[in-house]
């Protein structure tokens, strides 16, 4: 069932639990993801990245999507993540995604609200929802396109105050742009963590108390239990996983090749098969933490 950011998120923001947005990169992990939805009830976002590009267009992620997210028994929402531009989300749109992310937070202030505005006027007026980042979200130097080659960290920042979301800010950000979920910096890095994140988790609470939103928690691959579900308790309704999901399929891959002798035969669709069965259950297990299970 193809619904908006808004629809899937109703039950979580009701209940007090998140939804998992999922990376779509290929075919496999969109089956894998929505295999898991629907074993486990729940809705789900599928996430198309631009950063991806080079994997999968963004006009194919659409139909693959699409298809399955109106195929599925479940809720899922159709997600562009990380927008680089207005005309990215213009193009998302076109293509008949229900939800779309305006990442203008490396831009000044103004500039991001200006943009952030102008796409909610255009998503909003054809019924699409819109998310929009506030502060710098760390990038790993290992498993994440958009890093710049060095791992960003709490450690090696100046101040922190410059880079996570302010609550203030934050507050008068949603009532200029009218976005429907914020991205919030408060310590997670995209990728494979070299160092343990300093988690800055009493930052949600204070945005909370300026404005009633949902948040959106990225970067959230290789935390504990604890400390997603403290995440959400304070308020975070959408988790954006993929590392550690794509970690799972490699991984199950690797092993039955190591398990195999060199003159054994081997078909790329079986590799395939083992991507997703691994992968499905990665997302199972995701699905049950973001649910507080």
């Amino acid at each position: 069932m193809l619904v908006t950011l808004n629809e899937v998120m109703k039950e979580a923001v009701e209940k007090g639990y998140a939804v998992g947005a999922f990376n779509v990169c290929n075919l496999e992990s969109a089956m894998a993801i929505v295999q898991a939805a629907e074993e486990m009830g729940k809705g789900v976002i599928l996430n198309y990245a631009e950063v991806h590009s080079p994997l999968l267009s963004m006009e194919i992620a659409a139909d693959i999507m699409l298809y399955f997210a109106k195929k599925a028994k479940v809720p899922v929402c159709v997600h562009l993540d990380h927008g680089t531009s207005i005309e990215s989300c213009i193009k998302a749109i076109q293509l008949g995604f229900t939800s779309v992310m305006i990442d203008a937070s490396s831009d000044d202030y103004e500039s991001n609200v200006k943009a952030t505005a102008e796409v909610v006027r255009l998503a909003h007026s054809v019924g699409v929802t819109v998310e929009a980042e506030l502060g710098h979200i760390f990038a790993s130097d290992i498993g994440v396109g958009e890093s710049s080659g060095k791992a960003e960290t709490a450690e090696n920042c100046e101040n922190l105050e410059d880079v996570y979301t302010n609550p203030v800010l934050a507050k008068d950000f949603v009532e200029r742009a009218g976005v429907d979920a914020l991205a919030i910096a408060f310590g997670t890095t995209h990728g494979i963590y070299t160092t343990k994140p300093v988690l800055d988790l009493d930052r949600i609470t204070q945005i909370k108390e300026q404005i009633d939103i949902p948040f959106v928690m990225h970067g959230g691959s290789g935390l504990s239990k604890e400390e997603f579900q403290t995440a959400i308790k304070n308020g975070v309704r959408k988790i954006n996983y993929y590392t550690y999901m794509t970690l799972a399929g490699g991984k199950a891959v690797k092993e039955k090749l190591d398990e195999m002798n060199r003159e054994d035969n081997i078909f790329f669709h079986d590799i395939a098969l083992m991507g997703i069965d691994a992968m499905k259950e990665n997302v199972k297990e995701a699905i049950s933490m973001f649910s507080m299970i």
